[in-house]
């Protein structure tokens, strides 16, 4: 494959299109959350991930898993744990297993703020997908994100 070659363009193309999605869509719904509930979109999604922890085989989270979750390093984690626990809205806790080991937990207010934001981040999302659907270019990526049944 050389750098003209057209399968090597239609990619790189492919990958333009995705970023430029992924890129309108964290936007709309960070101007939609900070201007509402004073998070950002990572912040919303380290509530939203660690929200869903449980006390169960498995439940709590190790920093790294909570990091490849919300798609961060691990440093930029801890930094962002940080903020959110001087807000009030994380608690950091030793694993009663592991006294190495350190969990963190939503606290009361912090899921208040998450319920509160939820709605907020759905409509942004929906808006974000309803408008890259009318860009030629977009439109299939948004019906591929549309079809997909993925747990959370």
């Amino acid at each position: 494959m050389t750098a003209t070659d057209p399968a090597l363009t239609a990619l790189a193309q492919g990958w333009c299109a995705l970023s430029l999605l992924h890129g309108r869509i964290e936007a709309h719904i960070e101007r939609a959350l900070q201007a509402k509930h004073d998070l950002s979109v990572r912040e919303y999604s380290l509530l939203d991930v660690l929200s869903r922890q449980h006390e169960g085989e498995g439940g709590h989270l190790q920093m790294k898993q909570v990091a490849d979750a919300v798609v961060l390093s691990q440093s930029a984690t801890t930094r962002l744990v940080t903020r959110l626990e001087d807000r009030g809205l994380l608690e950091r806790y030793l694993c009663p297993t592991d006294r190495r080991g350190i969990y963190t937990n939503v606290t009361e207010a912090g899921l208040r703020l998450l319920e509160e934001a939820r709605p907020t981040n759905d409509v942004a999302l929906r808006e974000a997908l309803d408008d890259a659907a009318r860009n030629p270019e977009l439109a299939p990526l948004v019906r591929v994100v549309e079809s997909l049944n993925v747990p959370a």
